[in-house]
């Protein structure tokens, strides 16, 4: 079970209720399966099974005791009661369990004996353990003709009951007499005979609903290998909210890896709270960020070359009032004192810091170990596995960023980052240790069920309508938000292309344009637009003394000694250098500073298709949901209807859980990204701003009076702008062609539109042979 403990006892109705039922025409066999078995006991004991010898392998105490050599020699005859299994059960030799199939006959010997489990026998004759919602008695389906059933799809709330509520299949004091009548219309009122074929079970086997255990879940539970002491009380078990157990920091280390890999430890129980807008998990540790930093190429003679990356986590930093109440006194003893695990800044904060090393298999296997261990948790992609060109520096770059991303992404979620798995990921420094010790996480068998019978939640924390309408406006808001940010991805890569083909070539455009004016060099061979006939014949003299072009100070003047027009040529050379440094700026803010924000739009890429697997969940369980309170049903609810119903409870608070750790990171997605552009647009418009200032400084002032006292020196720019007929490629400027911009690395959800053979050949020659303007990274290919 999964909420705070369940009444198990239902209130006996009264005798008038059963008879509210018309006679109909059909009978499905329930009549008949009852009148045979009231046969059976009202005949003679010889020729029924009625009479049991039954064994004593349970004790009341909930303890399984050896049978000692008197009780061996006892032989109780006990009157049976007979049964009909409504599940599938594969029961274990060694616990003396029964093993049955869905419909088959059974004599229960003893209802309780204990942890909802009861003694039964079979038409074999075997005797031994079945939970008791796995069968049902025969005698409850005694009908009556005024008994009303109400089949209509509506949709209830469920009430708490505090009333004594008695077990279905307990005896009552008086029996209803059998009478003839039709049973065709109970069926839609039990979805377990409607259902019988499969046991109960979708036909769907690669649904994410049947992969992540949650079918498993509401239709048997969980048993787990081993309970805590925290989660038995007087024999007791229910799903409750329980404060941390301090006998988990006394285990030992063995101990306590066992209990975790057994998913039994600390780490494996995970709370829900009632938030304001529905369930929300509860976080046990404080938030943390992660840095994956200076990958460096490593060589192996078993793998071979690989890819290192460092991973630091940083920590928050402490309090200084709550430190306050504690005091370090060094050990006088000690002569080597531990080195400090932690920094201290300026203003008396600590920060810490634990870096280790690992390579990109790491952290699939950290991936796989989580999905197995959280089941019912949204994990984000890993970055897909490249082999060509893994080496390059764009791919590590590239590779880096996408994993220091998913780290944060991870370590954001409040189940995730306290996870036994991935807090020996981030603090095992011991490459020893983790070769031992991480192939035990592989191994250890999935969490499955059990992910959600660790689950503890208040209960009737959910409501039926509610969780209805929430998953269909979830549903449609995420199809919505995701294809509103492929549109953004889409707009902002056509704004990093435009800061680079159009302004970044504009401004050196100018600057070669005044370059050109005050040094009288043509740009290229071919004549500007506007040119005169005279003008034209004029530059096209190459052999004629450049004569009143310049004077001998290189200033812009016919003059000889003119200082104005020197002050004035040597200023607008460094208007023309400041350019080119703007020019710069622009083409490196879009190919390091707008990529960067261009890759985090990634984190909110598909909303859709990552939390395909949370919706299936939640849709499925609420059908499951509604059989099992059975909507629009007069009478009360059922033993095995009733776990049913609170094992629902817990998939759809864990679903709609998810859902409230989607919510609450897309506005930090969405703030940290536009806060992030901002900060880069101020910060590069001030890097703009603060050289313009500077060139605008050189004309006045003494700056300016001082650039009349040397000759002007060449500018570095100049040979672009000259042109040698006997080398017809010094015309060409290559700093007007622009490289091609870099691109995001494609999200593992995006998809690659198709595109004609022809246009593909092209794009591949041109990409390794040609400059045209198809020529881009490959991972502009895939965007």
């Amino acid at each position: 079970m999964a909420t705070l403990p369940r009444s198990t006892r239902y209130p006996p109705g009264p005798p008038s209720a059963i008879s509210q039922r018309p006679v109909s025409e059909f009978d499905a066999g329930i009549n008949t399966s009852v009148a045979w078995t009231e046969h059976l006991e009202t005949g003679t004991p010889t020729s029924s099974l009625s009479k049991a010898r039954s064994r004593k392998y349970l004790s009341e105490s909930d303890v399984r005791q050896p049978i000692s050599e008197d009780e061996a020699e006892e032989e109780l005859e006990i009157m049976t009661r007979p049964a009909r299994a409504l599940y599938a059960f594969e029961g274990k030799a060694e616990f003396r369990e029964l093993t049955v199939a869905a419909g088959d006959e059974l004599e229960v010997v003893k209802e309780g004996v204990g942890d909802g489990w009861s003694l039964v026998k079979d038409l074999t004759g075997e005797v031994g353990l079945l939970p008791q919602s796995y069968y049902t008695l025969t005698i409850n389906f005694t009908p009556s003709p005024e008994l009303q059933l109400d089949v209509a799809p509506e949709s209830r709330k469920r009430e708490a009951s505090s009333s004594s509520i008695t077990p279905r299949g307990s005896p009552r004091s008086s029996q209803a007499p059998l009478v003839l009548q039709n049973t065709g219309e109970w069926l839609p009122a039990f979805p377990s005979f409607r259902q019988s074929l499969l046991g109960g079970k979708s036909l769907n086997r690669f649904s994410s609903f049947v992969t992540s255990g949650a079918e498993s879940f509401l239709l048997n539970g969980s048993p787990s290998p081993e309970a805590p002491a925290a989660t038995k009380k007087n024999g007791v078990h229910g799903h409750k909210k329980e404060d941390t157990s301090a006998s988990m920091f006394e285990a030992s280390e063995e101990e306590r890896t066992r209990l975790n890999l057994l998913g039994l430890g600390e780490a494996d129980r995970h709370l829900i709270d009632a938030g304001p807008a529905g369930p929300t998990w509860h976080a046990k540790t404080p938030s943390f960020s992660v840095l994956v930093h200076s990958p460096s190429k490593r060589n192996s003679g078993l793998t071979g070359a690989y890819t290192m990356y460092s991973v630091t986590s940083l920590f928050q930093s402490v309090n200084p009032v709550v430190a306050a109440d504690w005091v370090e006194v060094p050990d006088p003893d000690d002569v080597h004192p531990p080195s400090p695990t932690s920094a201290t800044g300026p203003n008396g904060e600590t920060a810490t810091r634990i870096t280790v090393q690992r390579r990109f298999s790491h952290f699939v296997m950290l991936h796989t170990a989580l999905s197995r261990r959280l089941p019912g948790i949204v994990l984000p992609p890993l970055p897909e596995k490249q082999y060509a060109g893994r080496f390059s520096q764009d791919f590590v770059e590239a590779r880096r960023g996408d994993l220091e991303r998913y780290m944060n992404k991870i370590v954001r979620h409040p189940v995730v980052r306290y996870a036994e798995v991935l807090t020996f990921f981030l603090g095992c420094e011991n490459d020893a240790e983790w070769a031992r010790v991480f192939p035990q996480h592989l191994s250890a068998p999935a969490a499955g069920p059990a992910f959600y019978a660790r689950v503890y939640h208040p209960a009737f924390n959910v409501d039926l309508e509610d969780a209805e309408d929430t998953i269909n406006s979830f549903q449609r808001h995420a199809r919505a938000t995701g294809k509103g940010i492929q549109g953004l991805r889409s707009v902002f890569g056509r704004v990093r292309e435009a800061r680079i083909v159009e302004m970044s070539k504009a401004e050196r455009l100018l600057s070669y344009s005044l370059l050109s004016l005050i040094t009288s060099k043509p740009m290229t061979s071919s004549s500007a637009p506007g040119t005169t006939s005279d003008e034209e014949g004029e530059n096209g003299k190459s052999d004629e003394k450049k004569k009143g072009l310049l004077n001998n100070d290189g200033a812009w003047c016919w003059r000889e000694g003119c200082s104005e027009c020197l002050k004035l040529t040597k200023a607008v050379q460094k208007t023309c250098e400041t350019l080119q440094t703007v020019a710069n700026l622009y083409d490196g803010h879009a190919r390091r500073t707008q990529l960067a924000t261009h890759e985090s739009l990634k984190l909110m890429a598909h909303p859709s298709s990552l939390y395909e697997s949370a919706i299936t969940t939640h849709k499925s369980t609420l059908t499951r949901y509604r059989e099992a309170i059975g909507s629009g049903r007069t009478g009360g609810l059922n033993y095995t209807d009733e776990d049913v119903a609170g094992r629902c409870e817990t998939v759809l608070n864990t679903t709609m859980a998810e859902m409230d750790v989607y919510h609450t990171q897309k506005a930090e997605d969405l703030k940290a990204m536009a806060t992030d552009h901002l900060d880069g647009e101020i910060a590069f418009y001030q890097q703009i701003l603060t050289r313009l200032k500077s060139a605008r400084s050189t004309y006045s002032g003494p700056q300016y009076a001082e650039l009349a006292s040397s000759p002007r020196l060449p500018s570095i720019y100049e040979r672009d702008l000259s042109f040698d007929p006997s080398n017809p490629q010094s015309g060409s400027n290559p700093n007007l062609i622009p490289r091609p911009l870099p691109q995001p690395c494609p999200h593992v959800f995006d998809s690659t539109p198709m595109r004609p053979v022809s246009v593909a050949i092209q794009e591949g020659v041109g990409m390794f042979l040609g400059d045209g303007p198809g020529r881009g990274s490959v991972f502009g290919r895939f965007w």
